[in-house]
């Protein structure tokens, strides 16, 4: 493949709708597209894989380490290879560019382009550009920065634009992508919304991909695109011959592409949705309850009694279960939403979830887990919290840019089920993934 990272100076820059747009003006063009997400954002990725027809993988420093992020890039295939970014183009864990978009770039050796959507602001812009393209520390040496592309601006205020970026920058302007209300995507608590959710997507990604065709010339950007090097994939585990059943649907959708590839070389999966089916899968080994939004399909989820009471009967006789942050909330007695009202779930765990108004334990941690005598990097991001008189398996802490470990507990063990709230890759650690395979207390 041939590969770029879409990259912009802050989050809400025009990444995601732009990333969307060249992904489908690429594949106008005859390329067959692969689409990668930095950092462990889930929704982005199931754009991409709406529209390339193909699953999109997050490529994340922190969760996977140098050679996971490799491995997971070497998993994907096609002619060109589009990694979205995270954030602004240098923004990490803390106060460096550690685990940022432009770190992902420099390790995959990757040439980045920056989308800018600019206001009231003229050669300002080309100071904060030459700002990006000086900037080096500890972990990017050098951006390989080809291009910019501007983002909602009418073709007046482009005109002006390119002419003081390409003065002062001596960097290419490729084009710009028009204001237009039609393109903007519908935001909720956690980021987007899911693109299963959103009737018109197509229209939408259409739309802006023949603005992207009208305006910016797509044949030079492809020009900039960059061979990729091809890496050893050393992430594999044994066959044990389980039958694993996993959630997906609208209510439970956030898993990692690699996850499930290891879980398919563990046995065989077997998708089902506690939204609409009735019972679980027969005959299972082991359930996996991945992340997503209980809270806004809780009262669809409740009114299941039937899968609810299938999975509670299952997880009493002993039946392995992993379940993720959603997937734990689902397992409590309830979801009480802001106004105190409560959905009943599965009633496995011995309490409740409670939404609030504001993120819990937002950001990157490390779990310490004395069962596998080891530490796994997770990511947690969630507007609830729970209240369980359960025991707990995970001793995590979170650094803070200053130095200062924040600590708490999660990780609730009852019978051979683990719930948490942390987002895991099992790249991080195989042992923990065959924990949770063994699993018997």
């Amino acid at each position: 493949m041939k590969g770029i990272v879409i990259s912009s100076n802050c989050s809400g820059g025009g990444k995601t709708t732009t990333t969307l747009g060249i992904m489908k003006a690429l594949m106008k063009k005859g390329y067959d597209v692969q689409g990668y997400k930095v950092g462990p954002d889930y929704i982005d990725p199931a754009f991409h894989s709406h529209i390339t027809k193909k699953s999109s993988r997050n490529l994340d420093l922190f969760l996977m380490g140098e050679q996971g992020v490799k491995s997971a890039f070497s998993r994907g295939y096609g002619d060109v290879a589009v990694v979205e970014g995270v954030m602004g183009i240098f923004d990490g864990k803390g106060i460096d560019s550690k685990y940022s978009t432009a770190h992902v770039a420099e390790v995959l050796d990757l040439p980045i382009i920056l989308i800018l959507s600019p206001k009231a602001q003229s050669a300002t812009l080309a100071a904060e550009i030459q700002g990006i393209l000086n900037y080096k520390d500890d972990f990017v040496k050098k951006t390989n920065i080809k291009g910019v592309i501007l983002n909602n601006i009418s073709p007046a205020y482009y005109n002006l634009l390119k002419e003081i970026i390409e003065k002062n920058c001596h960097i290419k302007v490729y084009g710009y992508i028009p204001k237009d209300e039609e393109l903007s995507l519908e935001s909720r608590h956690l980021g987007l919304v899911q693109c299963s959710e959103i009737n018109d997507i197509d229209f939408k990604i259409e739309k802006c991909s023949n603005h992207i065709l009208e305006n910016i010339d797509i044949d030079e950007l492809i020009s900039d695109f960059k061979e990729t090097a091809k890496y050893e994939d050393k992430f594999h585990i044994e066959n044990r011959s389980m039958k694993i059943a996993i959630a997906k649907d609208e209510a439970f959708s956030f898993y990692y592409k690699e996850n499930l590839e290891l879980l398919s070389e563990i046995g065989e999966i077997i998708y089902f949705s506690p939204l609409k089916d009735k019972e679980l899968p027969e005959n299972i080994d082991f359930l996996y309850l991945g992340g997503g939004y209980p809270e806004v399909f809780a009262k669809e989820l409740s009114s299941n009694e039937s899968m609810r009471l299938s999975i509670k009967n299952a997880l009493d006789n002993g039946l392995k279960c992993y379940a993720e942050c959603g997937g734990l909330m689902y397992l409590t007695e309830g979801i009480e939403d802001l106004n105190g009202n409560i959905c009943e779930m599965v009633g496995f765990f011995n309490g409740k979830s409670i939404m609030t108004k504001r993120l819990q334990n937002f950001g990157y941690c490390t779990n310490y887990i004395d069962k596998i005598n080891g530490n796994i990097n997770g990511h947690e991001f969630h507007k609830s919290k729970v209240e369980l008189n359960e025991n707990t398996i995970y001793n995590i802490k979170k650094e803070t840019y200053n130095g200062t470990i924040k600590e708490w507990k999660c990780g609730y063990k009852k019978n051979n089920t683990l719930g948490g709230y942390c987002h895991i890759h099992f790249f991080s650690n195989i042992a923990f993934l065959n924990f949770l395979m063994d699993n018997n207390n």
